[in-house]
Order: C-alpha cells, then sequence, then structure tokens
C-alpha cells in the first residue's frame, strides 16, 4: 500500500489578529519586518518581526516618543496615525505615514528595526497612505492617495527627496482605479520592465477590493490589468471580508505573498465585526505579467519553510524595567500617569483625567486579539476609582469598576451612560474577568425569551473575585465598528479615574486556553 502523502503545511489566518489594519512589509535578506496602523493611540505603528511570515512578534513601535507622534489632546478617535509604508534602502529602514491630526505626510529613519527611530521629517504633500520606491537612478518616488473631497484627484505620484522632505517632481496624478469610490493605499513595485501601481478602492468597509495597473516608468502612463479587481470578497458569504489595503513581498526562494487587512464579522445582519480590521497573509500567482490572488482563506498554505503558529504569551507580570510594546494608550501616556518602579512588580496608574468618556483618562490597554476571550487583571485599589475597560471609543465602552466598596458594571453607549449591575467588595486585590464568548454559545431558549434574532457578534460576562456567576452581561454589537463607525477594535485595558491603583498581573488570552488558570 502506498503511504499517504503528508499533509502540506498551512497556517490560520489572520497572521496578526485584533486591530491591526493597513499592513505594510518589507524583506531584508530572511527577515521580515511589518507596520500597522495605530490611529489615536500611543505609541504609534506597531512594528512586528518574522522569519516566515506566518509567526509575527511585535518588536517594539516606530513612534514611541512624544516628538515622533504630536497628537492634540482632543484628537477625534479613529484620527492620528493612517496608513504607514516600510521599506529598507541604503541600508536604513524607511517609515512614511500620515497624521491626520498633526502635520500630515512624515518619515522618519533608523539603523536598526527596533530603533531608535529619528524624528519627523516632513513632506509638503497633501493626501494620506504614502508610499516610498527607488529606480535604479536613486531617484525616490513616493505615491499617495489625494485628499479626499472636492480636491480629490485619485492616486497621485511625486518625487521627492526624503532626507530632506523636499518634492523635487511633481505631485502629478497617476490613476483613479477603476471608477470605485475612494482609490487609496497606493504601493509601488519595480518587477522587471514594469513598475506596478497596487491600490484599494471601494472604501474599507465591505466593498474593499485591491486594484494594479502598470507603466513602464514612476511618471506613468498607468496601464489597468485587465482583470480588476484583483482580489475581492464584495457580495459573498465568505466569513472573511473587507478584503484590500495590500503589500507585497517576495520570500528568498522567490515565492510571492500579499498581506492585507480584512475583517471577520459575525452574528445577524449586516454582522459585526469588533476586533477591528486584521492582519491577513494570502499567496500571489502571476499570470501573463499580473498578480492574482485570492480568495483569503482561514487557512492557507503556508509559505515554504514556515514552522507551526504559536501563541505569544499572553501575561504581564509587570517585573521588567519598561512596559511592552502591546501597551497603549488613547493619545499620550504622561510619564507621571503611570509607574513600574513605585511598587516593584506593580503597575501603579495615577488618575489624569476623571472619565473614560472625554479625552484625558489614565487608561492602558492591549487589543483584544481573540473572538472568544478572557481577560483578567488583579488590582489593588485606593479610595479612588479604577478597574478594567473594553474601549472602542469614548462613546463607546464597557467598564468594570471598582470604587466605594462596590464593583459595577457600566455601559456607555453613545450618549447613554448606564450603571448596569453592583456588588460588594471587600478592601484590598480584587481579582476582574471579562470574557467575550460568541453569539453561537447562547441557547434557543434565551432567544426565545428576548424575542430577538440573536444580532450579537458576542456577548460580553463580567465577573469579580472567584464567582462564577457575572455580575452582568451585555451585547457585544454596540463595541463594533458597524455601531461606533470608525477605523479601529476594541481595546482592554486598565484605567484610573480618580486617585492612584496598583495592578499585579493581566493575562489576556483565548477563553478555552487549556493552560490558563
Amino acid at each position: 500500500m502506498t503511504p499517504p502523502k503528508p499533509e502540506a503545511p498551512s497556517y490560520d489566518n489572520p497572521v496578526i489578529p485584533g486591530f491591526h489594519p493597513d499592513p505594510s512589509v518589507c524583506r531584508v535578506g530572511e527577515d521580515y519586518y511589518l507596520v500597522c496602523s495605530s490611529f489615536e493611540y500611543f505609541p504609534g505603528v506597531p512594528l512586528f518581526h518574522s522569519r516566515d511570515l506566518v509567526n509575527w512578534r511585535q518588536v517594539g513601535n516606530v513612534l514611541d516618543r512624544p516628538s515622533q507622534l504630536p497628537l492634540p489632546a482632543d484628537a477625534m478617535a479613529s484620527d492620528g496615525i493612517y496608513a504607514p509604508t516600510i521599506r529598507h534602502h541604503g541600508g536604513r529602514f524607511w517609515m512614511i505615514t500620515t497624521n491626520v491630526s498633526h502635520g500630515g505626510n512624515f518619515v522618519v529613519t533608523a539603523e536598526r528595526p527596533e530603533g531608535p527611530w529619528s524624528d519627523p521629517v516632513w513632506l509638503d504633500l497633501p493626501g494620506i497612505d504614502p508610499d516610498l520606491a527607488w529606480d535604479e537612478d536613486g531617484n525616490c518616488w513616493c505615491a499617495f492617495a489625494g485628499a479626499h473631497g472636492p480636491d480629490f484627484h485619485g492616486v497621485q505620484v511625486a518625487r521627492v527627496d526624503p532626507e530632506a522632505g523636499k518634492v523635487l517632481e511633481g505631485p502629478s496624478p497617476a490613476w483613479a482605479g477603476t471608477g470605485l469610490q475612494w482609490p487609496e493605499a497606493p504601493h509601488l513595485y519595480r518587477v522587471g520592465e514594469w513598475w506596478y501601481l497596487l491600490i484599494a478602492e471601494g472604501g474599507t468597509e465591505r466593498g474593499h477590493t485591491v486594484a494594479v495597473a502598470r507603466a513602464r516608468s514612476p511618471r506613468g502612463p498607468w496601464e489597468p490589468a485587465p482583470v480588476n479587481p484583483v482580489l475581492s470578497h464584495r457580495s459573498t458569504n465568505h466569513p472573511v471580508q473587507s478584503t484590500g489595503h495590500a503589500d507585497l513581498v517576495t520570500t528568498p526562494d522567490g515565492e510571492w505573498w500579499m498581506v492585507l487587512l480584512a475583517t471577520r464579522p459575525v452574528g445577524y445582519s449586516p454582522k459585526f465585526h469588533v476586533l477591528g480590521r486584521e492582519t491577513f497573509l494570502t499567496p500571489v500567482r502571476w499570470e501573463d505579467g499580473w498578480p492574482r490572488v485570492g480568495p483569503v482563506n482561514l487557512r492557507e498554505r503556508a509559505p515554504s519553510g514556515a514552522r507551526p503558529a504559536r501563541v505569544a504569551p499572553q501575561r504581564d507580570d509587570f517585573d521588567a524595567p519598561g512596559l511592552a510594546p502591546q501597551w497603549i494608550s488613547p493619545r499620550s501616556r504622561p510619564d507621571g500617569s503611570w509607574s513600574l518602579a513605585e511598587r516593584p512588580g506593580w503597575l501603579a496608574l495615577h488618575a489624569t483625567g476623571p472619565t473614560l468618556d472625554r479625552p484625558g483618562c489614565t487608561f492602558v490597554g492591549r487589543r483584544q486579539q481573540h473572538p472568544e476571550s478572557r481577560t483578567a487583571v488583579l488590582l489593588d485599589h485606593g479610595p479612588g476609582r479604577a478597574g478594567l475597560s473594553v474601549r472602542l471609543d469614548e462613546g463607546h465602552h464597557y467598564d468594570l469598576e471598582v470604587a466605594d466598596g462596590q464593583a459595577a458594571v457600566i455601559a456607555r453607549i453613545g450618549p447613554l451612560r448606564q450603571v448596569v449591575a453592583t456588588r460588594p467588595v471587600v478592601p484590598g486585590p480584587v481579582t476582574l474577568v471579562i470574557t467575550t464568548r460568541s453569539a453561537r454559545r447562547w441557547t434557543e431558549g434565551e432567544e426565545a425569551r428576548s424575542g430577538l434574532h440573536v444580532a450579537a457578534p458576542d456577548h460580553l460576562a463580567f465577573h469579580v473575585g472567584e464567582d462564577p456567576e457575572p455580575l452582568a452581561e451585555l451585547d457585544g454589537r454596540y463595541l463594533s465598528t458597524e455601531v461606533a463607525t470608525g477605523f479601529t477594535g476594541r481595546v482592554i485595558g486598565m484605567y484610573v479615574t480618580e486617585g492612584t491603583a496598583w495592578f499585579d498581573w493581566f493575562d489576556h488570552g483565548p477563553l478555552d486556553d487549556p493552560d490558563r488558570t
């Protein structure tokens, strides 16, 4: 009997789950580096490293100093940093992006990907989503999406000096796509005798697509692919939606791959995505001189030599001298708002604002990365007000809060703020737990009692101490992009709005993780 062929290695999408949109990737030797948009969060532009395109580890944030990331105190949610591009040229790493809240387009550079990265060099170019590419003569070309609104002109291209921040030629109109809305996210590539211009269009919602054109020069003229879009899941029932905002990379052995953003909407129509737009990976094939991709599946054939995917540790005991790069805060994180030295082994948070409903609060969180998750902290609270929050923006968050001898579940949904449930707590450290559980785990009886379809993408349960019964359960759809709008996803974090609080550890991972106690 002929033995069965070994199963081809595979990987699960998304390769970087949770709110990690607008991925851009470059390869240096056998190492891959990837960055994503960060919007109103500080530090900005998370930076990941991989050796196989499947297993990614966050090694830092490109914008980790206030001088690199000036965000007004009242910057709107989903403003801030849009669509970075990372490239390696001339022995240096280059990252170009847009701060839509302050200054526009800028470039930073570093000798090593872990940094330090330079302060911004600002470019006098309009629009968003800038890209950098160099030709064989050393000229640097910047493609970008023209300013939205009445002056929108599709994708434009300019020749620039990125070190001096000077525009040397242009900008000139390049390509407006196939006629769909918002042609954006351009990337330029030299492949053989052709320059390729990869863009996204159709909007970053369910109509998102990837399209491509080519020319003999970055100056054009641009010839669209005979079959565009080269990738789209629009108007399908595929579990992966909103495919777009892509970047291309080659492996050392010549394989082509694409990183892109997409969502995993669930629940009753119109379905909801709560983790934000995530980073997916898919193989690329070339047909008659054009790249073709898709569909993008939740399980794909792995790149040659890829190792089995592994889940990175999710627990932080706050024993390190500084905060890990996964920790983010809205707009800023003033030095006086937190400390790891005041009480060794604990994260101390000091209130800087009285509420999570407006900018200026003390909040330290990380992106929710699992559709079904468990997040727990050990909180030692003083006479103030502190807790654990699931945040989408100032107008949409659920809080498990301890104050005045009570634990409370508080829901902020648009203009409404309600204390849902309370119970007494004793002084001293207390464990707070928030779980997210998919709607499919709701029973038919629950649906019948509610008189509604099970519309929620998930349900959140709030536990205090060792009590197996939740203090409250809330519908997860109100912490989704479809309700709150915007471009981000859920961030779960610790906060204090009055006085000082100490956190001994923070643990976030899959709900059914057998290794979690």
